[in-house]
């Protein structure tokens, strides 16, 4: 029996994929927890279609990171915070600093997807990575000032 998985099976396959198995398989197991459905030409058409949906949402989530990391490339952010004499901060910089600075600039920016490298508890200029899709990903530069 031909049936299509909507649930990802460690031995059978990922959600999606169309498989013969056997019919008691099917009808005793996948169909009853609703791992699977039957492959009938409706349903194959419609996996179709939320298949297409899914590339089309991808590519459009894709074309606006890239259009983002465009705005960000080689934007230096600065942020004023609180330091003592000798430069270090009463506290650290944030990624939510960051972010909010960056909201500052006209940039709608999550801040779970800021990184920085080390924590920054001093005066002067750093680097963060800033991950706007899985594969596009753009460096800015922070620049901490003293605020008195």
């Amino acid at each position: 029996m031909k049936v299509i998985l909507t649930q990802d099976i460690k031995a059978l396959g990922k959600k999606g994929d169309a498989k013969e198995v056997a019919e008691g398989y099917a009808n005793n197991f996948l169909l009853p927890r609703g791992l699977a459905i039957p492959a009938t030409k409706g349903n194959i058409n419609m996996l179709e279609k939320a298949q297409q949906r899914r590339l089309d949402k991808e590519d459009k989530a894709l074309a606006d990171a890239r259009g983002q990391a465009a705005k960000l490339e080689g934007m230096t952010v600065t942020i004023k915070a609180k330091a003592g004499e000798s430069g270090r901060l009463f506290g650290s910089v944030t990624t939510a600093d960051i972010a909010e600075a960056l909201r500052g600039r006209g940039v709608e920016l999550d801040k779970r997807r800021i990184e920085l490298a080390e924590s920054i508890k001093h005066i002067g200029k750093f680097e963060a990575l800033v991950k706007l899709h899985a594969t596009v990903h753009v460096t800015i530069t922070i620049e901490v000032e003293a605020h008195l």
